[in-house]
């Protein structure tokens, strides 16, 4: 049955939602929906008292360590953590409380996928598969979808098909796959993809952009027949959105 993921997105050590295609190295090319005055911490709480387990912690950037480190304390276990992953940082995020690491960009050395490097950081997991989500956030590129990386600004040679999911799907526990098209608009969701993530994923995903209002968990449920989760950030009500609230979400999950 399709959940409900949530997320606590950090950029600059604060809590911020972002339109996820003006994340670039240029400062004013960035467009933020909502800056938080609460600090990580209060989230990881939100979540752990709701038991909303399998969020996302995302570091967007440089200065985000010291506030991803104590959401993690604050709920051990519960959440998971990416940007900046790598094979030499891996195994330490999940001694500071990671529940599992999600790794992207250094999967693709300019924009080429390694193998080897995905053993790598495998081995350094002492190769257990259930700590490591693959990040396959994308971008539509000639009718298809393409794996983005470094802040979703740079399109790999990667294309999401079912043959690339078949390849990595040995190598992990689930997906998570941002529209990077679509994040942070509330303009809906790609439901074509997520229809073919059904299609193609025989491992849990989730699916993050454009969500808009409780309905569209209803129409991830119905393009995935239940098989891919949701994380809704910028329409929801403790991000400054008006799409949905909080509690709508946690009473889905429980229903659900």
């Amino acid at each position: 049955m399709t959940k409900f993921r949530p997320c606590i997105d950090l950029h600059s050590g604060q809590v911020k939602q972002i339109v996820g295609g003006t994340l670039s190295s240029v400062a004013g090319d960035l467009k933020t929906n909502y800056v938080s005055k609460l600090p990580a911490t209060h989230y990881a709480n939100l979540y752990k008292e709701n038991d909303l387990r399998g969020g996302h912690v995302v570091m967007l950037g440089k200065g985000n360590t010291e506030a991803a480190d104590e959401a993690l304390r604050t709920w051990p276990g519960g959440l998971q953590v990416a940007g900046g992953i790598n094979d030499q940082n891996a195994q330490d995020w999940i001694r500071r409380g990671a529940e599992k690491v999600i790794i992207t960009s250094f999967l693709f050395p300019e924009g080429k996928f390694s193998l080897d490097r995905l053993k790598s950081v495998l081995s350094s997991l002492g190769n257990d598969t259930s700590k490591l989500v693959l990040d396959l956030s994308c971008r539509r590129k000639d009718q298809t979808w393409f794996v983005a990386m470094d802040r979703w600004q740079t399109i790999t040679e990667m294309e999401i098909t079912q043959e690339s999911i078949s390849m990595l799907e040995p190598y992990c526990s689930e997906f998570l796959i941002h529209a990077a098209d679509v994040e942070g608009l509330q303009q809906g969701v790609d439901e074509e993809l997520v229809s073919k993530l059904a299609q193609w994923c025989s491992i849990p995903v989730t699916y993050a952009g454009g969500a808009r209002h409780l309905q569209d968990l209803e129409k991830v449920h119905a393009s995935s027949g239940g098989k891919v989760d949701l994380t809704i950030g910028s329409a929801l009500d403790i991000f400054g959105g008006e799409g949905v609230t909080f509690e709508e979400c946690v009473r889905w999950n429980k229903s659900h």
